[in-house]
């Protein structure tokens, strides 16, 4: 643990303190486009944040090359090889999607061609552990299909959920310690070594996304573009793939007493499609959504809007921070759940915990529809908008009876309910009908 702990560690540094200076690199090279219509931000900001993301992953890895215990990972294994290509190639077209705005088509293609360059190193699925019938081989071009299409979902899922600040940061981040956790217990439990890179990944993952989270939180001073979002996409599906296709049941049955009972252990991670799909399934609902969505309006599935899950959450009246705080509970919602059903799944606490804090989470979501009022004696202690309506109009009464200026009083008329400025009303979400994705 301790090494996982210290690459972490490293990770997280590595990427904190590159972070400022690819700021300004990005700054320099005009990756600062202006901001569009379908944009939540207000000012430009620059991208390429996937640059330093990515040098933390490089780190990370030569790392743990170096250390006695996680050295064997790369002795034994050629994953973390097949990873490193992968993510070299995936972010280089994100760093040219961040620059020059590539066609859509042509990162689908880059993203096929990274899974691809994976599977040639062996990173790819080799059976099956399916609930009631056991482990299924899977022929190489079964395992290289199935291979390509988990890591292709995964990463538009986490691309298509990068639409606010420290959103996919902070959600992927969930999701790696929430795998991070299993994959380590089937390592460090039932001594199975294949699942120790699946742990190695998930390890430098979290470490990847903390380091880049303070620069990236509300408000934003750098995005981590398709660079970023595209990178720790690849990143996670590596993971999955790792454990999914890599670890046979039949090494499991020796500790669970049957194949069955060792697959049955295994569940929460093959239940969505058979793949380890709990862990995003936020994002990945997110990215089915959005296909039916825009498909039904005769649309390209890729061409953007505002009708992700988290626009919804500012139409609503979320704020920008309380949409992402939601965001992040529902994502360590559906995979600590995910997670603490596998190590005990005939726990009925486990399932009255999870449907308890399904309805705290339905509650937060309806949080704007009611306002609380605060009694009376607690007014002047409460925000304005906690107040009571008679303690409300009191106050803003003296304010009524000043005379105002003709401008001043003419400019209600434009709308100042977000915030209005000198030269006119802010309005915080833009029409959903105009075209456009989060960034």
């Amino acid at each position: 643990m301790r090494e996982y702990l210290l690459t972490l560690c490293i990770t997280a540094a590595v990427t904190y303190l590159l972070t400022g200076p690819v700021r300004k690199f990005a700054i320099v090279a005009g990756a600062m486009p202006e901001i569009r219509a379908r944009d939540v931000h207000r000012e430009p900001t620059p991208r390429l944040g996937g640059i330093a993301m990515f040098f933390g992953l490089c780190a990370g890895l030569l790392v743990a090359d170096h250390m006695t215990n996680l050295n064997e990972v790369f002795e034994k294994s050629n994953e973390p090889r097949a990873l490193l290509s992968g993510a070299a190639l995936i972010w280089l077209i994100g760093v040219l999607d961040d620059k020059f705005e590539i066609d859509a088509l042509i990162k689908l293609g880059g993203q096929m061609i990274a899974a691809g360059v994976m599977v040639m190193q062996g990173l790819t699925i080799l059976w099956l552990p399916i609930p009631g019938v056991g482990t299924v081989a899977l022929t190489p071009w079964q395992g290289t299909l199935l291979t390509v299409a988990l890591v292709v979902i995964t990463i538009n899922a986490v691309n298509f959920v990068d639409g606010l600040d420290g959103l996919a940061s902070g959600m992927v981040c969930i999701a790696a310690a929430a795998f991070f956790m299993y994959a380590y217990r089937i390592w460090y439990s039932y001594g199975i070594e294949a699942a120790a890179p699946a742990t190695l990944f998930s390890a430098i993952l979290m470490g990847m996304c903390l380091g880049f989270l303070p620069h990236n939180m509300h408000p934003a001073r750098i995005f981590m573009g398709d660079s970023g979002s595209m990178l720790i996409g690849l990143v996670l599906a590596a993971g999955a793939i790792s454990v999914t296709g890599q670890v046979d049941p039949d090494v499991m049955n020796l500790f669970a007493g049957s194949e069955r009972n060792a697959v049955h252990q295994m569940v929460p991670v093959y239940i969505p499609l058979l793949l380890p799909l709990t862990i995003i399934a936020v994002p990945a609902a997110d990215l089915v959504l959005a296909i039916v969505r825009r498909t039904w309006r005769g649309q390209s599935p890729f061409a953007a809007d505002r009708g992700h899950l988290h626009h919804r959450l500012l139409e609503v009246g979320h704020s920008h921070s309380r949409a992402v705080l939601i965001m992040y509970f529902w994502a360590a919602l559906i995979a600590f759940g995910a997670l603490a059903y596998s190590v005990n799944s005939a726990s009925m606490w486990i399932v009255l915990g999870v449907v308890f804090f399904s309805a705290v989470g339905l509650a937060l979501l309806l949080l704007p529809r009611f306002t609380p009022r605060a009694p009376m004696w607690a007014q002047s202690f409460v925000p304005p908008r906690y107040r009571r309506r008679r303690a409300a109009l009191a106050a803003q009464a003296p304010a009524a009876a000043t005379p105002q200026p003709a401008a001043v009083v003419a400019a209600p008329e434009r709308g100042q309910a977000n915030g209005a400025t000198a030269i006119g009303a802010r309005s915080r979400v833009l029409d959903r009908r105009t075209s456009g994705s989060s960034r």
